[in-house]
């Protein structure tokens, strides 16, 4: 893996090998972010029909808030004595999805495709921080403190989606 811990050093309190593990989540959920993100303002360039600027303008902020998660999570790599490793070849190599599939596209069917991928990374963060509630406490509150702000993207997916019946139409 390119993210070998290669420090000499972790942070006080965690054994080796609970950061091993640790760094290794956490290095999966920085790669669905660094995903994510890039998916996120894919759509937002290619997003057409009605209600395009609604969804073109609530994209925005979702792409800066999962780029600020992709930091936190590199830098507590790092501070678990990892190597974040955030390159594109990388990225693709580890990820474990098939890419975005829509290029240019309605509303309807962009965010119907963007509700399945929040449901695949928000999926994975639950288990992420299962996994971490052995391992690290501190990586466990980060993780949920994510979860919690993408459950809240993906809502707001949704909402365009959904219909008075309470019906996703995807």
């Amino acid at each position: 893996m390119t993210n070998a811990k290669i420090a000499q050093f972790t942070a006080p309190g965690i054994k080796d090998n609970a950061a091993q593990d640790t760094i290794s989540v956490l290095d999966d959920r920085m790669v669905a972010l660094i995903d994510l993100q890039l998916t996120l303002k894919h759509i937002h360039w290619n997003v057409v029909g009605p209600n395009f600027i609604g969804v073109h303008e609530m994209l925005d902020p979702q792409v800066e808030a999962v780029r600020e998660m992709t930091d936190t999570i590199a830098e507590r790599i790092a501070t678990l004595g990892g190597v974040p490793v955030g390159t594109p070849q990388s990225i693709v190599e580890r990820r474990s999805w098939d890419d975005y599939a829509i290029g240019k596209g309605l509303v309807t069917d962009h965010l119907a495709a963007l509700d399945k991928v929040y449901t695949g990374v928000n999926k994975d963060h639950r288990k992420a921080i299962e996994t971490l509630g052995e391992l690290d406490p501190v990586s466990e509150d980060m993780i949920t403190g994510q979860l919690a702000q993408l459950e809240q993207f993906q809502w707001f997916v949704r909402a365009h989606i959904e219909s008075a019946s309470g019906e996703l139409s995807n």
